[in-house]
């Protein structure tokens, strides 16, 4: 019958023509210059928030130190979820790859094993880890740190597609798999923490036959915290389902997310089928289409806002520093109050580090500074962190001024409350008035989402 023989031959491609559109991909627009922002950007980061960093060894806490090659970095687009939710495929279909030599590999088992960066180029071709670390222009020179293991797993494929030169990929291994890190055989989480703090937006993507929300996953939602206003949660092949069964797996896939969440505007969520198949027939096509164009709008937003992103991070990332540092110094004056002629330094401080709330470290840092107290670390941290830096190597905040630099904390917070606002506020003139008011951008302490459809 002649049903069957349909069956047999290639499914159709959809339309291609609203990604061109959405993404502007034929139009020839003049790149922003932003150097002399870059400039000013480099400048504040170097004199006004690194001293402070190095002081008091931040980079140990949260392995992040801010290279140069980052802060004039394209933004990057991460994508993460469990293994077989079509990450791969969504690059592929994005990128139009699909059916050339350089798609990326996709199937039902888990086929993603590295971490794949897919960046611009002037011909296809793939470039090992080793090479893009030992790079220092690239953004990813400080990845060596994860060793050897880690480099053979990273990948680099250059394109010469036009959405890449606004914007970087990268696909990560599926998240949700029962495998210990250390068969990984690298600090699996710390790599993906990194790439999560650069990300400027995270596509969470789920499959809706199969949607497992369990401990791996709360892993992954502890490690965004903070970086709420980037995610964006995607429910991928959803013409795979009906209609009522779709409307329950959405409503499940809140319920599981909703602890796991703490701000007060939900995330926004996709729902629809990205890869280059022709949407399954009787289901809602417009809607998914729909979905669709919405997310590559979120995608434009972001090429269009780098610039802000860039200071809102460098910002984000110095009020990280500052809260660090106070705390520091406030473990340092209480074991200095705490230390007479006869104790005995160490069993002072492990006192002070197994318990800091008998000492009022934390409460103190929030009473006394504006510090939001989602933005404070994790006590544990700190017990890792000072078992490799003893205490009695930092010194007081009060200490670290010089005649000429002046305090370091001082610079650290001028930078937050002045400096990086009025360089946001520089960039708005040349576009549309008002549009970057600290509603948008976040300059206040309370960052809001600011890619939320008005």
């Amino acid at each position: 019958p002649p049903e069957e023989v349909e069956d047999v031959s290639e499914p159709t491609k959809r339309d291609r023509s609203h990604l061109e559109s959405t993404l502007k991909l034929n139009e020839d627009k003049p790149a922003d210059d932003f150097s002399g922002v870059l400039q000013r950007l480099r400048k504040i980061y170097h004199s006004s928030i690194k001293p402070l960093e190095q002081s008091y060894r931040y980079n140990e806490l949260r392995q992040h130190e801010i290279t140069d090659g980052e802060i004039t970095s394209k933004p990057m687009v991460l994508f993460l979820g469990p293994w077989s939710v079509g990450k791969s495929s969504m690059i592929n279909y994005l990128l139009g790859l699909d059916d050339t030599p350089y798609q990326l590999y996709t199937g039902a088992e888990p086929t993603t094993s590295e971490f794949t960066v897919i960046m611009h180029g002037p011909k296809l071709k793939t470039i090992e880890g080793i090479v893009m670390a030992a790079d220092s222009a690239r953004s990813f020179s400080p990845l060596e740190k994860f060793g050897q293991n880690f480099l053979e797993k990273l990948i680099g494929i250059e394109v010469p597609h036009k959405l890449l030169e606004r914007v970087t990929f990268v696909d990560t291994p599926g998240i949700i798999e029962n495998r210990k890190q250390q068969e990984r055989g690298y600090p699996f989480n710390d790599v993906c923490q990194w790439f999560i703090d650069r990300a400027d937006l995270i596509f969470v993507v789920f499959d809706p036959t199969k949607l497992d929300v369990g401990l791996e996953l709360e892993m992954l939602f502890r490690q965004l915290k903070g970086r709420e206003s980037q995610i964006r949660i995607i429910l991928n092949k959803a013409d795979s389902l009906a209609t009522q069964e779709l409307m329950r797996v959405y409503g499940a896939l809140f319920w599981s997310l909703a602890p796991l969440i703490n701000v007060t505007e939900p995330p926004r969520v996709y729902v629809s089928s990205f890869w280059p198949q022709d949407y399954h027939p009787d289901t809602h096509k417009d809607l998914f289409l729909k979905e669709e164009i919405s997310l590559l709008e979120d995608l434009n937003q972001v090429i269009e806002n780098r610039m802000e992103n860039k200071i809102a991070f460098i910002r984000q990332h110095a009020i990280r520093v500052r809260i660090h540092a106070l705390l520091v110094d406030r473990y340092l004056q209480t074991y200095k109050d705490k230390m007479t002629f006869f104790s005995d330094g160490e069993l002072v401080f492990r006192d002070i580090v197994e318990d800091p709330d008998k000492f009022f470290i934390f409460k103190s840092i929030l009473a006394k500074t504006n510090v939001s107290k989602f933005d404070l670390p994790n006590r544990e941290a700190y017990k890792d962190f000072f078992g490799i830096n003893p205490i009695t190597s930092f010194k007081l905040l009060s200490q670290q001024c010089s005649y000429m630099g002046g305090c370091f904390l001082e610079k650290i917070e001028k930078a937050i409350t002045r400096e990086l606002p009025d360089l946001l506020g520089s960039i708005g003139l040349g576009k549309k008035p008002n549009v970057l008011s600290c509603d948008i951008t976040g300059c206040g302490e309370t960052p809001k989402n600011r890619y939320r459809k008005p």
